[in-house]
C-alpha cells in the first residue's frame, strides 16, 4: 500500500513535499469538544490571544525560513466570533498576506457565508474545517453541540466564495475502518484539494483523557488510501501528532506535505501536541530538511505552490 501510494504521489507531484508554517494565534473557544485540550471548560489548557502585529511577525519569521504557506489557526474564539463582521479577523488575514508574501489558510471554524467572501477578498486562499468523523452518531460524541450539517454546508461555502477546502479525520477515537471509508469517500465525492488524517491524543481535562491508544497504523493507512484514492490531493503528514520522529512515516505513506511546523519561542501552541518538539526547534523547516532528503524528496518552491493553487482555484472557476 505504501509503496503504491508514493508511486501516486511521485506520479502527480514528483519528489516535491510543501511546508507549511502553522501559526495557532488564538486557544480560546466556545466549544466542547470531547477530544480537544482547548475545550471551553478546561481549566488545564494554556490560553493566549496573539496580537495582530505578533501573528504578522511570526509570519515574516516564518517565510523567511522557507515555507510556502502560512496556516491561520484559532479555536471558535468568541471574542473574535462575537465582534460584528468579523473584522478582526479579516484585517488579520489581510495583514499576513501583505505582511508575508505567502498563500494564506485559514481555520477560524464555523462562519457565516458573507465572512468566507470576505476572508477570499483578504487574501485567503484556504479554508480549513475538517469534520473530524463523517458518521454522524459518532460526530455527535465528538463535536458535543455542533451540527453536523453545519460544518458540511460552511465547506460547501466556502468554496461557492472562491476558496479552495481541506477537511480532515481523527482515528482513534472509536471509528471504525468502516467509519474511516465513509470518510474518505465523502471527501473524494467532495473534491476537496486537501484531506488529512492525525491519530487522537489523549487530552488532560477532556472526557477522553483515559482512552487508550494502540499507535499510527490507522493513519498511515489512511494518508496511503487516501493518496490511491485522491491521487491529486494535497495530504498532510502533521508534526503535531509524533513530532518530527513520526514524519518519515507519514511521508512514507504518501504524504505529501509537512504541516504545523512552528517556530520557537514565540509562546506558540501546538493542536494535539501542545509542546513537543517546539521550543528544542524541531519543528522547523531546517529539522525537516535533513528527513526529506533521507527520502530523496525535497521542500517544494513557492512559485511551484502558486502554480499548484493557480491551477486549483482555475477549476473551481469551470462551471460544472
Amino acid at each position: 500500500m505504501f509503496a503504491a501510494a508514493r508511486e501516486a504521489r511521485a506520479r502527480s507531484f514528483g519528489d516535491a513535499v510543501f511546508l507549511y508554517g502553522f501559526v495557532y494565534f488564538s486557544t480560546y473557544c466556545r466549544n466542547a469538544c470531547a477530544f480537544c485540550f482547548y475545550r471551553a471548560d478546561n481549566d488545564e489548557s494554556p490560553r493566549y490571544r496573539k496580537s495582530l502585529d505578533e501573528v504578522v511577525a511570526i509570519c515574516r519569521g516564518l517565510a523567511g525560513s522557507g515555507v510556502v504557506l502560512l496556516d491561520l489557526t484559532m479555536g471558535e474564539d468568541p471574542v473574535i466570533h462575537e465582534e460584528p463582521g468579523y473584522i478582526g479577523l479579516l484585517e488579520l488575514v489581510e495583514a499576513v498576506h501583505e505582511g508575508s508574501g505567502l498563500p494564506v489558510m485559514i481555520s477560524p471554524g464555523v462562519v457565516p457565508d458573507e465572512v468566507l467572501a470576505g476572508l477570499r477578498a483578504s487574501g485567503a486562499d484556504w479554508y480549513a474545517l475538517y469534520q473530524e468523523t463523517h458518521s454522524p452518531e459518532l460526530y455527535e460524541r465528538l463535536r458535543i453541540g455542533q451540527p453536523f450539517a453545519a460544518r458540511v454546508a460552511a465547506r460547501r461555502a466556502a468554496r461557492r466564495a472562491g476558496l479552495l477546502v481541506e477537511d480532515g479525520l481523527l482515528t482513534g477515537i472509536g471509528d471504525t475502518a468502516a467509519d474511516r471509508a465513509c470518510s474518505l469517500a465523502a471527501m473524494r465525492e467532495a473534491a476537496w484539494e486537501q484531506v488529512r488524517v492525525m491519530t487522537f491524543v489523549p487530552q488532560a481535562g477532556t472526557p477522553l483523557a483515559d482512552v487508550q491508544t494502540s499507535g499510527d497504523a490507522a493513519e498511515l493507512l489512511t494518508i496511503a488510501t487516501m493518496r490511491l484514492a485522491m491521487p491529486h490531493a494535497l495530504i498532510p503528514g502533521s508534526l503535531d501528532v509524533d513530532g518530527i520522529r513520526g514524519l518519515e512515516r507519514r511521508l512514507n505513506a504518501g504524504a505529501n506535505v509537512v504541516t504545523s511546523i512552528v517556530p520557537p519561542t514565540v509562546g506558540l501552541a501546538g493542536v494535539s501536541q501542545a509542546e513537543l518538539d517546539i521550543d528544542e526547534g524541531n519543528r522547523t523547516v531546517a529539522g525537516v530538511l535533513p528527513h526529506l532528503a533521507r527520502l530523496g524528496l525535497r521542500p517544494g518552491t513557492v512559485a511551484e505552490y502558486r502554480a499548484w493553487l493557480a491551477a486549483a482555484h482555475a477549476r473551481l472557476e469551470v462551471p460544472a
